[in-house]
Formats: C-alpha cells, structure tokens, sequence
C-alpha cells in the first residue's frame, strides 16, 4: 500500500474566518494585523486578498467586500481567487468577528509549523550532503530556528494600570537603598555618580580614536564586575585574542608592567608572588570571553543567550563594534553599522542586561584643529548615536600638544556626551601606561 502522503500543517476555516471576520468590521483588521502577514495563509488566494486588506488599511480606506472586490479587480487577480462567489462564502463561513484574534493566532501557528518542517528538511538535506563546513552548518541553522522563533510570536500594549504595582515596588526599593548603586557598577566612582552604574538593557557606547585606550577602559571595568561585584560578564574581543586580553588582565591585577610580564623580564621573586595572586584572583572571576574572529550578530545574541542561561549574566563588553561580520557584504558600510547597532540594542533588551560596545571614531576628528570628539564622529553610521542610551568618548590632551604640561600628561578625559535617562559630564582619569590600565584621579595620587 502507497504511503499517505500528508498535506503540511494548515487550517483552511480559520483561513477563511479571518478573512470573512475583516470583510464584516472594518475595525477587525486593528486586531490581527500585528499578527498577521500575508505570507502566513496557506492558500495562495487567501494571502492575496488579505495582501489587498492590509493595502486599503494602510490607506486608511473602508475595508467590506466591495472595496475588496474592486482592489483585487484592479490587480487583475479576482477571477484568480475564485471571483464575487468566493468572497460571498467567506463572509457566510463566519457569523462575527469577535474571535477574529483567536483564528488568526492559529493561521500563524500552522504559518510557524510549515515552516519548521521546511527549516528540518533543509537541516536534513545540509546534514547528509554537506556544502560546508560543520561550523557554517550550526550557524544556519540555528539562524532558521532563531527566525522562526521570533516570529512565533507577537508583542502587545500593556496596561500602564498593570505596571504601576511593580513601579511602586521598584521605586520604594530604591529609596530604601538610597546611595546604592542601581546599575552595574564600572569601578570608577567618578563614571558611576553620573550613570549610576549601567543600567539593564542599555546600550552603551565607549567611542575614541586608535591606540587612546578603549580596550584598557572596557577591560578595567569587566575586571571589577567579575573580581570586585562578583558577577558574570561577558566579552566578544574582536580585535585581540584571549592571550592578549588574559595578559592584559594579569598585568592590571597583580600591577606589573605588561611589557615585563610579556617578555618574562620579571625583576624579582616577589613579581612571581603577585602573579600568582592574580592568577588565584581572576580564577574565581565570572569572566568569559569569546575571542571568535568578525562573528556575526546572531551569533554573538546566541552565544549570550546560551552564557546567561548556563551562568547568568550582568554586562556585556564588545570589542569593538565595526568589526561585526554584516548578514550582507553587498550593504554599505553605513548599511552594515546600522545593523550591527541596531543588533546591540536588540540583544541588551531581549537579555535585559547592559551591552558596552567600543566603537571607532571618524578621522574628521584628526583634521579637525579641536580634536574633542563630538557625537557625529561615530563612525559609518548616525544610527550609533540614535540606538544608544548613554556614548561615552575618551579625549587625551597630551596627544594634541607637542609639549603638555605635567598636569596634562597621562590625565584623560572620560566625556559622556549622551545619557538618555541621566546627566551628562566630564570625568577625569589618569592612564597608566606600563599596565595599560586606567585610574581614578583620587586613587592615582594616594598610589603616587
């Protein structure tokens, strides 16, 4: 006996009770259309006519069966989708509208079913043929899963009523804890007064020219919230490799110049002692890094979807922002900036924790005569400076001047030029070249 062959997943009545349902109230469409997409009906003449509903709702034009009628007459398709007959049985095929949601919720689901079943079969059929290699092959594949996942569902309004309770609780706690600090705090008293901390889900931007210490700043603060707070942070290091970070963070830690610790010229035995400590130090710092050369931003929101679930997570440092592979080679440059900001942000709210992400300045800023940076030098894109919560710029006097005074030497310039949410401000910090780490002015001069 011939096997069955078996439709895909489909619901032909609630197909057609949709569409029946925004044919008899034109305020239906309101209800689905967050939903809904064409491409979620089954039947091919269903996702035309709605195709043509949601055209007359973007115009803002009645929605019945005359309007409808007379949409699809002009594209020349009404005799395609069955003519005036078949529209008269959708609207017999439903008395009301008022479960037009619930009908529409189950198009979409068997939308998301078909959709797997294609997804798995082209897993299958990449499984047994390979074209690629095995690591290309996850990557798609978990790129299908994630897309598909991410339409299987649809976001609301809530009622403000529904979220005063839990602002109340929220507040009250903060007063309570006046003083405390309610973000992620970066180690630097002077950079925490003004941000309180970082807060969940921002997105924040550390912008300098080359070789003025974002990595030293990034990695100063991923230091403190995995030795000093005690919580997980992650770092996608684009640039350098592990070695070079783990270096850089032995050096900071145990106070030894990171020349000598890279070339063992060690002075004495107490240098290995500090060593030592540092390494029992780090050791139990939640610290991970992924040092994965140009990944691209799916892969880096899946990687930290997968570390806060195995570790949980409180910040995440990216190093640095333009060196995100694009889904696109083709885009510009502009193109590809926007999406890896627009990646970022998406990834600090869907994970609800802080996104630090180092980004390259424009060289405008080297021919310019004042070399302060400013907002439009974000590199590629106006979008950085659109999606961001709090951009933060580091300004060296000592490198514009031929001879800076002692006081400018070394003293850096931490400028926050946007907070959403806050104030903005000038911090200074003194750099400490030999360990390539940064300090507070108040800390330096006790130290010195």
């Amino acid at each position: 006996m011939a096997a069955q062959l078996k439709l895909p997943p489909q619901n032909l009545e609630a197909e057609h009770s949709v569409l029946g349902a925004l044919m008899l109230d034109k305020n239906a469409v309101i209800n689905v259309s967050d939903i809904l997409s064409a491409e979620d009906f089954y039947k091919p003449a269903n996702a035309k006519i709605y195709g043509e509903i949601l055209g007359l709702f973007e115009k803002r034009e009645s929605i019945d069966i005359l309007t409808v009628t007379e949409k699809l007459k002009s594209a020349g398709v009404l005799k395609e989708i069955g003519g005036n007959a078949y529209l008269t049985s959708l609207i017999e095929s439903v008395p009301s509208s008022a479960h037009v949601e619930h009908y529409a919720k189950i198009v979409k689901e068997k939308r998301v079913l078909r959709d797997l079943i294609r997804a798995s079969a082209e897993i299958s059929e990449n499984a047994f043929s390979p074209t690629e290699d095995l690591e290309n092959i996850l990557d798609n594949i978990e790129q299908k899963i994630f897309s598909i996942s991410q339409q299987s569902f649809s976001q609301k309004f809530v009622k403000l009523k529904d979220e005063l309770q839990g602002a109340y609780e929220r507040l009250e706690q903060i007063h309570r804890e006046k003083g405390n600090m309610r973000g992620v705090p970066t180690g630097f008293s002077e950079i925490d007064n003004l941000l309180s901390g970082f807060q969940k889900s921002d997105f924040i931007v550390l912008g300098a020219r080359p070789s003025l210490g974002k990595t030293s700043l990034a990695l100063d603060i991923l230091r403190h919230v995995g030795l000093k707070e005690k919580k997980p942070v992650g770092i996608f290091s684009l640039e350098m490799s592990r070695e070079q970070i783990v270096d850089r963070l032995i050096s900071s830690q145990a106070q030894i110049p990171l020349w000598e610790l890279r070339t063992g010229r060690l002075k004495n035995d107490e240098d290995f002692e500090l060593i030592q400590q540092s390494l029992g130090q780090l050791s139990e710092a939640p610290i991970f890094i992924d040092d994965t050369p140009s990944p691209t931003i799916l892969q880096m929101r899946s990687m930290a979807r997968r570390l806060q679930s195995e570790h949980g997570l409180s910040l995440i440092i990216v190093d640095y922002l333009q060196l995100i592979q694009p889904k696109n080679n083709v885009e510009s440059m502009v193109q590809q900036v926007t999406e890896f900001s627009r990646g970022l942000k998406t990834m600090a709210r869907e994970l609800n924790v802080p996104v630090l992400a180092l980004s390259q300045l424009s060289r405008d800023v080297d021919k310019r005569e004042n070399k302060r940076p400013r907002l439009s030098d974000l590199r590629e894109s106006g979008a950085i400076e659109q999606d961001a919560d709090v951009v933060m710029f580091i300004y060296r006097k000592d490198k514009d001047r031929l001879n800076p005074n002692s006081e400018e030497q070394n003293t850096v310039e931490i400028m926050i030029e946007k907070h959403r949410n806050g104030p903005t401000g000038t911090i200074k910090l003194k750099w400490i070249p030999e360990r390539a780490s940064f300090q507070s002015i108040d800390k330096y001069h006790t130290n010195n």
